[in-house]
């Protein structure tokens, strides 16, 4: 077992011993940590019993236990959507919403004694080492995986993107202008679409499409905000070089607009060289292209 290893299993005794997540009344309520939880997630708008599985990454029979027992002591009720009669939405009773305003309180009540026994100076570092450790806690947390350009996420995402552009580009964004909508290049076996989730949640998606023999084309490189800076797009631009492997391609390129500046910092200190204009793309300023290696491909 590694120092590394070891430090890590400490410091998860320490936290679940210190906020008391063993415990089975949690926060001196009658209920357990989970319960408690899933009152907070559930919220005074509810959400649907789907949404809150993959958002906790939770078994659907522990769940579907979960919420009966919480539904036993008349805390929530779940009910079919209004809209979609095939799943479940779970909504807090009155009663409910009382119990999560009280395990609110409590829970700040808990975050205050964690820094009542530390100086100033002690409180500022224990809030920045948390705050760091929830940011790379995210970023090992997140997923990626191949999903169809048209599904609900990668719809989403591509939104998400698009919407960006419009905010960021001078004069906007024509999506026709773009090529928004031709997403039929990213379906299997010519291309693929990837998408990063964090929890359940899309969080960000890149794609690929075969340009030419041999040669392949990143498209829709996007991340939430809330996730630059972790090192996420280093994988998923690694996954969309791997899955150009996949397809024995040898050579990868991509364009950008100059107003995204990060963008190209990442794709140069990423290996990728800039290279003449390849395409027709109204709103690209700057074209790259990165040779994959026999070496590489092999490796991956």
């Amino acid at each position: 077992m590694t120092d590394d290893v070891m430090t890590i299993r400490a410091f998860n005794r320490t936290v679940t011993r210190r906020l008391g997540v063993l415990n089975e009344k949690y926060l001196g309520r009658e209920h357990p940590l989970i319960e408690s939880r899933l009152l907070f997630e559930i919220g005074a708008d509810g959400v649907l019993v789907r949404d809150l599985r993959a958002r906790l990454g939770l078994d659907s029979g522990f769940l579907s236990r979960t919420l009966r027992a919480l539904e036993g002591k008349r805390l929530l009720n779940t009910i079919k959507h209004r809209v979609d009669g095939r799943t479940r939405f779970a909504k807090l009773t009155r009663q409910g919403v009382a119990e999560l305003r009280r395990i609110d309180a409590l829970s700040n009540k808990l975050a205050e004694s964690l820094v009542a026994p530390l100086t100033d100076e002690q409180t500022r570092r224990l809030i920045s080492a948390m705050a760091e450790v929830d940011r790379l806690l995210r970023a090992s947390g997140v997923e990626i995986a191949q999903t169809l350009p048209g599904s609900p996420e990668a719809r989403w995402c591509l939104d998400q993107y698009f919407d960006e552009l419009a905010s960021r580009f001078e004069g906007g964004f024509d999506r026709g202008a773009g090529m928004a909508s031709d997403v039929e290049c990213f379906v299997p076996p010519d291309g693929t679409f990837l998408v990063a989730r964090l929890f359940g949640t899309p969080v960000g998606c890149g794609a690929l499409r075969t340009l030419g023999s041999g040669v392949g084309e990143i498209k829709r490189m996007w991340l939430a905000p809330e996730m630059r800076g972790l090192g996420v797009g280093r994988r998923l631009l690694a996954a969309l070089e791997h899955a150009a492997c996949e397809r024995k391609m040898r050579a990868i390129r991509l364009d950008t607009h100059k107003s995204l500046t990060e963008a190209i910092q990442f794709y140069r200190l990423s290996g990728y060289r800039e290279i003449a204009r390849y395409n027709n793309n109204p709103y690209a300023h700057h074209w790259f292209d990165k040779t994959l290696t026999m070496h590489r491909r092999a490796r991956d």
